[in-house]
């Protein structure tokens, strides 16, 4: 172990994260009654320039008159390239209670980015006396957002979650794909012929490498890394693969675009009862062995060293924060 301890963020729900454009406000109530984690009101992408202004007063309405329940609330500013973030920023924390408790940045490029930010809602919560600090979520989607993901990552302590956004990072590195997440067909390799001559296709996870990348950037700065959006909100099957698939690279949730995927991301980012069973046994033989003075510990055929430990206390912790919820 080093001797830099990593600091873990604010533990919170972040299964399923659900997007809710700031311009449908008809779509508020239903969100605060879903089964997501947490909401995040849209102010960028999902919003015309137009409708930018009477969206962020639709925004500032909902916070203030909306149950909201135990959600997690968090707002999407626009980006820090556009005249409309600083009033985004502004806003919101002026003219809204304590019920948001996170703002998304989008397209962090730089260190800097997070910086800005964290200055304007420092100064407003002690001009304004908020008691909640706002936390932060970071979304990677530019080729200088991966380039600089570990300084984004630990840029601020209001920092709480590295996001991927796959669109706008395809665009930003020129990728060969106009579709929003998921696998592509040209992205494989081809095997070498076998006796008779046959070969075989196998596609691969184009997005594999940038989900691992902000894994261990989120990780190592003790932040929750998140998978973004899948554009095909009537594929679950391909949606659920994409969760599985960013789960196992040791995300804590993804995005729901589409109220349909809400309960799938749900399902994949919950151990199961199985899962969480084994890990109890885990920590109950690790307790019982430190009782009879044994250092070495076995269950089920299978040495338990200190990195099993590890792992099953993460589980159980996961598995009781969601109870709870």
């Amino acid at each position: 172990m080093s001797f830099k301890i990593v600091e873990q963020t604010t533990p919170r729900l972040n299964r399923c994260e659900l997007s809710v454009p700031g311009s449908s406000p008809q779509m508020f109530e239903k969100a605060a009654k879903s089964d997501a984690d947490v909401i995040f009101l849209d102010l960028e992408d999902a919003v015309a320039p137009d409708d930018k202004p009477q969206a962020r007063k639709n925004i500032i309405e909902g916070l203030n008159d909306i149950d909201w329940g135990n959600k997690t609330m968090s707002l999407r500013i626009n980006g820090l390239d556009t005249h409309y973030m600083y009033r985004d920023v502004v806003d919101v924390l002026e003219q809204t209670g304590e019920r948001l408790d996170l703002i998304m940045i989008p397209k962090a490029g730089t260190a800097a980015d997070i910086y800005a930010v964290d200055m304007l809602v420092t100064q407003i919560e002690a001009a304004k006396g908020r008691k909640k600090r706002i936390g932060f979520e970071m979304i990677i989607e530019t080729a200088l957002g991966m380039a600089n993901v570990d300084e984004i990552a630990a840029a601020s302590p209001r920092n709480e979650s590295l996001h991927f956004g796959v669109a706008d990072y395809a665009a930003s590195t020129k990728a060969r794909t106009t579709s929003i997440g998921g696998p592509n067909p040209n992205y494989g390799v081809l095997t070498d012929a076998d006796d008779a001559g046959k070969r075989d296709y196998h596609w691969g996870d184009m997005w594999h490498y940038a989900i691992a990348r902000m894994v261990v950037a989120a990780r190592a700065n003790g932040l929750r890394p998140i998978d973004g959006p899948f554009g095909d909100f009537s594929d679950p099957d391909g949606y659920r693969a994409q969760a599985q698939r960013a789960a196992i690279l040791g995300c804590e949730g993804k995005w729901a675009i589409h109220p349909k995927q809400i309960a799938i991301a749900n399902e994949v980012f919950t151990p199961s009862e199985k899962e969480v069973e084994k890990a109890r046994r885990i920590l109950a033989a690790m307790e019982q062995a430190q009782k009879e003075g044994r250092g070495a510990v076995a269950l089920d055929g299978r040495l338990i060293d200190i990195a099993s430990i590890k792992q099953a206390e993460a589980m159980v912790k996961q598995a009781e924060l969601i109870s709870g919820g």
